[in-house]
């Protein structure tokens, strides 16, 4: 019987979890994801933190735990060429409060009440400020000395009567004033409220003048509260740089009182501009935007203008007081473009003589007219002026002539000079805001463009791009970059930085320079009083009558609008000044050049070159109509004060019967023509009266005959040399004074005569 084999039953292992293994595993992962996760965002959150907000969080700590406070600095002065302050920041104070050294309402009320009334402020804000808990509030900036001296017998009163010391402090704080109001103001600028420029060298000089604010620095305890002051740490801030200015007080002030006088005669609607310069250097000696404004009070229009903004309606009111303001801000003599006329033909000449193209055997014709393509182009002598020399077609300013001379230039050459000349380019000059010229793009000028060109039509350019050209015409053709500063020094003296010449280019030749100062010098000769003849002083220049195109016309009598200008130089032999004088818009009794711009230019310089020391030289013609001071005969014998009078070229007049001298009319250094006559009081006999005459009209010797016959003595200024005519006197007719009076007479060019522009 076979043996059945049964199988062994050895156990075997478990391979199967069991629910708690299984549940201790789980948990595990769970706990490791949840700690990487929790450790992964809090180091990524750490990372963030200290990497991309690291910066913003320091700052905020800081915050939290100092109180920084900026302490102003004191703006820098602005002097002109010879020391005298233009702008400076004076000594203010801002008034501080620590009110959490307040202990009582009653105090808190107090101070509140008398801060209050003394800086002019509302109650209930500088009480809300009582109620701070810290130990630094600003109350006021800026507060005069009679404020201060109010708020520190406040402060002491406090003290005294509430117990509540050393919670008024005042700080030094600065305020800008301006000792001479309106001088150059188109130059100057002004600043705002928080001492920083806003115009003129204030603003692109701001850098240099506005210094290095100074903080103080105060720690906060845990409630956030400033800390008493031994917690404080303070860093003085330091005072901006000082500008120097090449302005000239004297000069520019006697450019702005004639500019000022001229728009007022003439009846100029758009302003006026005058710039003076150092042709040697580009320095500019004087630049007026007639009329300017109070540099102390630069937001207050003129009169008449804010009554034509109240009658504007009221929603229009605001737009129309910021166009007016910035109009009247505006620097004409950079800011705006106009077109030269025949000022230009200055340039015109100096391409033509360097290019060989003319010479003083070169003849013109002029028939009152020259007809370009289809264009019929006139000249200011209707008749024509028939045929001319070069020097004669300038003196005449005669438009055919200088079509023609244009033509042998040609368009390339004359663009090429109008570019080297400076046209064509900002000039560079140290003041905000110049405007870029409009002349005809590249190849798109005509031959009657050109013609037009040629004295200066149809195209624009900024009165400084002219002077600068005339100085290059006359300095040996040396285009320069012109100038307002000419050094910056820091508080303690010392010297920042000094501007010198900057010579761009040379444009035309010494040799041809030389041939147009001759030229410009001629231009007064032939022309007299209406070609800019100053009496004594070899003075030249060019007369500009530009018509305005491409502007809206303003309201005025004449059927066109007009800009009269006057562009010279002295002395010719040995050039130191141009000046530019133009008139935009007058509405008078004339528009040309010849008639109101070039008065101006003698007034000015014949005040001028004495002040610039320029040595005189004057002919014979001259001589008879010069200035002189009144000499001093008081408390001489009569024998004496008549050999004395005599002596000093005046005609001695005894009135009395004593043996002394014991006073005199005119008065001790009056300025009274040559050969004035004095009269000589030797005792109280009263002085003979006498009536004034009309000297309107008269030329020089018409008017000290005149007033020989009177018994009068006259004073001389304007063109008193070569065909002018007296259009003022400073006593007017019919008026009774005593014999021997001083009567100041005004010459002027006669406009009765033809015109050179």
């Amino acid at each position: 019987m076979e043996e059945k084999h049964t199988p062994s039953k050895t156990p075997q292992k478990r391979t199967d979890k069991g629910p708690n293994q299984r549940l201790r595993q789980r948990t595990a992962i769970i706990i490791i994801i949840i700690l990487v996760i929790g450790f992964g965002a809090t180091i990524l959150r750490l990372s963030f933190l200290t990497l991309a907000q690291g910066s913003e969080l320091q700052e905020k700590a800081v915050s939290q735990q100092l109180s920084d406070t900026v302490l102003t600095a004191k703006r820098g002065s602005i002097y002109d060429a010879k020391g005298t302050v233009l702008a400076e920041s004076a000594s203010v104070w801002q008034v501080v409060l620590a009110p959490i050294n307040f202990e009582t309402d009653e105090q808190r009320q107090a101070a509140a009440k008398g801060l209050s009334e003394i800086l002019g402020l509302d109650y209930e804000n500088v009480l809300e400020k009582t109620k701070q808990q810290n130990y630094y509030t600003v109350v006021k900036r800026k507060i005069e000395v009679d404020q201060r001296d109010k708020v520190l017998e406040l402060s002491k009163k406090l003290s005294e009567d509430y117990d509540c010391g050393n919670v008024i402090q005042l700080l030094d704080d600065y305020k800008r004033y301006y000792p001479k109001d309106d001088l150059a103001s188109c130059v100057i600028g002004f600043t705002g409220a928080d001492e920083q420029g806003l115009e003129g060298v204030e603003f692109k000089y701001d850098d240099y003048l506005s210094g290095t604010p100074g903080r103080i620095i105060t720690a906060k305890n845990a409630r956030g509260t400033n800390m008493p002051f031994q917690f404080e740490q303070n860093i003085e801030s330091e005072d901006g740089n000082n500008v120097y200015l090449t302005i000239d007080e004297g000069v520019q002030s006697i450019c702005e009182k004639h500019m000022a006088q001229a728009i007022i005669d003439n009846n100029v609607l758009n302003r006026g501009v005058c710039i003076c310069m150092d042709v040697n250097t580009g320095a500019v000696l004087a630049m007026v935007t007639a009329n300017g404004y109070n540099l102390n009070d630069p937001y207050s229009l003129p009169a008449e203008t804010e009554q034509k903004i109240k009658a504007l309606p009221e929603k229009e009111q605001a737009e129309e007081e910021s166009k007016s303001l910035a109009a009247m801000w505006r620097n004409k003599c950079v800011a705006d473009t106009y077109m030269p006329g025949s000022v230009f033909k200055m340039c015109t000449a100096s391409m033509a003589l360097e290019e060989g193209k003319i010479s003083d055997s070169s003849r013109f014709s002029c028939g009152g007219y020259m007809r370009v393509e289809d264009y019929d182009i006139g000249c200011s002598v209707t008749s024509g002026h028939g045929v001319q020399t070069f020097l004669e077609s300038f003196c005449h300013s005669c438009n055919p002539a200088f079509i023609q001379i244009g033509q042998l230039v040609g368009l390339d050459k004359f663009r090429d000079y109008y570019t080297a000349f400076g046209f064509s380019e900002k000039s560079g000059i140290d003041l905000p805001g110049e405007a870029d010229d409009s002349f005809w793009p590249e190849g798109q000028m005509g031959m009657v463009d050109l013609a037009v060109a040629s004295f200066g039509q149809n195209f624009n350019i900024t009165p400084l791009s002219m002077i600068t050209a005339c100085a290059a015409v006359c300095n040996g053709g040396y285009v320069l970059q012109p100038y307002v500063v000419s050094k910056i020094t820091d508080s303690r003296g010392n010297v920042v930085k000094t501007v010198e010449k900057k010579v761009k280019r040379q444009v035309i030749s010494n040799e041809t320079s030389k041939k147009m100062c001759d030229m410009l010098a001629a231009y007064p000769e032939v022309n007299g009083a209406s070609g800019g003849y100053v009496a004594g002083y070899k003075t030249g220049g060019k007369t500009g009558t530009s018509e305005k195109i491409g502007v809206e016309k303003v309201q005025s009598s004449f059927e066109k609008d007009y800009i009269s200008s006057f562009c010279g130089i002295a002395p010719t032999d040995d050039p130191q000044v141009a000046l530019l004088v133009f008139l935009d818009t007058p509405d008078g009794g004339a528009y040309y050049g010849s008639q109101i711009a070039a008065p101006i230019f003698i007034n000015i310089m014949t005040e001028l070159l004495p002040y610039l020391e320029v040595k005189t030289d004057y002919s014979d013609e001259d001589l008879a109509y010069v200035n002189v001071s009144m000499g001093d005969y008081s408390n001489m014998t009569v024998e004496e004060a008549l050999t004395k009078a005599e002596t000093d070229g005046f005609t001695g007049i005894v009135v009395g019967s004593g043996n002394t001298v014991v006073s005199q009319i005119p008065s001790v250094a009056s300025q009274v023509a040559a050969g004035a006559s004095v009269v000589l009081y030797t005792d109280g006999t009263p002085p003979e009266k006498v009536k004034v005459p009309s000297f309107l009209g008269c030329v020089s010797y018409e008017a000290n005959s005149l007033a020989a016959q009177y018994g009068l003595n006259v004073s001389f200024t304007g063109a008193v040399s070569s065909g002018g005519v007296a259009v003022a006197q400073s006593i007017a007719e019919g008026a009774e004074v005593s014999q021997g009076t001083v009567v100041t007479i005004t010459f002027s060019a006669n406009t009765s005569e033809g015109n050179s522009d």
